[in-house]
């Protein structure tokens, strides 16, 4: 009678590739080729090569020289606009990531109810998302003139007397942008739409045969099998809120508006490279920004274990 190995014996030795096998081998490396000298020339070549002119001092004309850490010294100790511009980034993202979640939240809430013309309703929502930022900035820079503006004759029509000023004001330039911000939302919501229509029903009927109101359904039930959807867009807010600049640059200026209101980090980055011709530095505030968001990021990530639920996840001890 034939003895089967058990699952505990040791396994036969692989026998040699044959001809076929290596020459599909090398048809699959011949193949990935293209892409492989794409990401050595487009990205990790660029990504080495920023790290060392970082440590320069280069204006594209001349040749650079090494200054060691000095960029980094400069933008820590010396540079008042390297602040500026982080502070309005922070405070911008501190305003804008939490009203965009609870902006898109509450529209796929209302995008999800059973109504005759909500697919259109809900294409109309989505089409400002798709539109050119540059569009989208300049419609609103007119929006938002502080005289002859439709949003502030509409204040004064209400009976506000003396209306904010807006992208004059040093107070409300970011407000505004982040005003701005409300009109993409509808991709948020799209996003948060697809997550709740993901939730199963009968976990609803449970909830409402055990007596639940619809508050509480929604606080019991909507919000924890929404966290991974509310997580994918708390990380992309953030990655986004860290990288405005068209629309910035658009409403502020290349000088970021008033006393700097609107002096993003991206924008203080872009001034230093291409204006100042300062492309060592600019590579050290683009290295810092890296560092910033990455660990802002990786918070993120390590904390999210208290508070996003996976359905097929196992049950934590």
């Amino acid at each position: 009678m034939a003895a089967f190995p058990t699952s505990g014996a040791p396994r036969a030795s692989q026998r040699p590739q044959g001809r076929m096998a290596r020459e599909e081998e090398r048809a699959a490396y011949l193949f990935l080729l293209p892409w492989l000298i794409g990401i050595v020339l487009f990205l990790i070549g660029p990504i080495i090569a920023s790290i060392v002119l970082s440590l320069t001092n280069w204006n594209i004309i001349t040749e650079p020289s090494w200054v060691g850490i000095a960029n980094y010294r400069e933008m820590l100790f010396e540079d008042r606009k390297f602040w500026q511009s982080l502070r309005v980034t922070l405070y911008y993202t501190i305003l804008s990531v939490p009203l965009y979640l609870t902006a898109g939240l509450a529209i796929s809430l209302l995008l999800n109810l059973r109504l005759r013309g909500m697919y259109a309703f809900r294409t109309i929502l989505y089409m400002p998302a798709v539109i050119s930022g540059v569009a989208v900035a300049v419609l609103w820079l007119t929006l938002l003139n502080p005289d002859l503006g439709a949003i502030n004759q509409f204040l004064r029509g209400i009976g506000i007397a003396n209306p904010p000023r807006w992208l004059n004001s040093q107070t409300w330039a970011v407000p505004a942008l982040v005003l701005v911000g409300l009109w993409g939302v509808g991709s948020g919501a799209i996003i948060y739409l697809a997550g709740l229509q993901n939730i199963p029903p009968q976990l609803y009927e449970a909830a409402e045969i055990d007596g639940a109101s619809p508050w509480q359904r929604f606080v019991n039930v909507t919000l924890p099998m929404l966290t991974p959807t509310l997580f994918f867009s708390l990380i992309t807010g953030l990655v986004g809120a860290f990288q405005v600049f068209d629309t910035a640059f658009i409403m502020g200026g290349s000088r970021g508006g008033t006393s700097g209101a609107l002096n993003f980090y991206l924008l203080n980055l872009w001034n230093e490279g291409f204006r100042s011709g300062r492309l060592g530095y600019a590579s050290a505030l683009a290295w810092v920004l890296v560092i910033l968001a990455a660990v802002v990021i990786m918070i993120t990530f390590r904390t999210s274990d208290r508070w996003v639920y996976y359905e097929t996840e196992p049950e934590k001890r």
